[in-house]
């Protein structure tokens, strides 16, 4: 099974540092964040290569020099992205590669996702494309519940249930959305909003819950300075 990580766009959300550095290079527990994803990938033995999309001729190629002559490198291809959006970039993957489900994975996001599990549900499911989901979080702060202006319940760090699926930028995928993504007449493709959006109408796209697994989107070294717990405990799952 193969593996891509999209680790290419502008890093708009992370300015003015991404003007420096790649998201995925963002330190979290002393290490960039796609060590740990790459890490991860490996660990679960289902894959035998990692695709990894990204400006080299800008300041991706600091991902491709971090993992230069290291244990990960043998796993590893590195790829320039097209700087065409998330759906875009994915027409860079050699089609000849992907003749199986394949996993992607944006490389902002830390989850110990079970991956094997992950691919099994695609199978029983007989999806066409399997995206991990969460529908509740634990808040960092206090919640009151109020009747009239006065507070008649207080609850510490409550976990929230949420009225719709949170999507985690971690997807399993036939290997025939490529071939949807090449023919589409759009320049700039956005995977959620051009493909998945529509494909969702006739093919079976199944969610993999992660219950209670933890999850982040580190946007920019901000967040990973501001969530440093969660993300100690993330990293060493990944790690393990």
């Amino acid at each position: 099974m193969k593996a891509v990580i999209l680790s290419g766009g502008s890093g708009s959300r992370g300015l003015p540092f991404t003007k420096f550095i790649p998201k995925a290079m963002i330190p979290c527990n002393e290490k960039p964040m796609i060590y740990y994803i790459v890490q991860h990938i490996i660990n679960c033995k289902l894959i035998d290569e990692i695709m990894i999309i990204t400006d080299l001729k800008g300041s991706g190629g600091q991902i491709q020099n971090y993992f230069y002559n290291t244990k990960y490198e043998k796993f590893l291809t590195f790829i320039q992205d097209s700087k065409n959006g998330t759906g875009g970039d994915l027409n860079c993957v050699p089609r000849r590669k992907i003749n199986e489900p394949f996993l992607l994975w944006f490389g902002d996001n830390l989850c110990a996702i079970d991956i094997m599990k992950m691919r099994s549900h695609f199978n029983n499911k007989n999806s066409y494309i399997c995206i991990a989901t969460r529908n509740q979080r634990k808040e960092k702060t206090g919640f009151a519940k109020i009747e009239n202006e006065v507070i008649t319940q207080f609850i510490e760090k409550p976990i929230i249930k949420f009225q719709m699926s949170e999507c985690l930028g971690i997807y399993i995928m036939n290997p025939s959305v490529l071939d949807l993504i090449s023919k589409h007449d759009k320049k700039n493709i956005n995977l959620s909003y051009d493909i998945l959006q529509k494909l969702v109408e006739y093919e079976n796209i199944s969610a993999f819950d992660i219950g209670n697994q933890l999850w982040i989107d580190i946007e920019s070294p901000t967040v990973a300075t501001y969530n440093k717990v969660l993300i100690s405990s993330i990293t060493k799952l990944m790690e393990h």
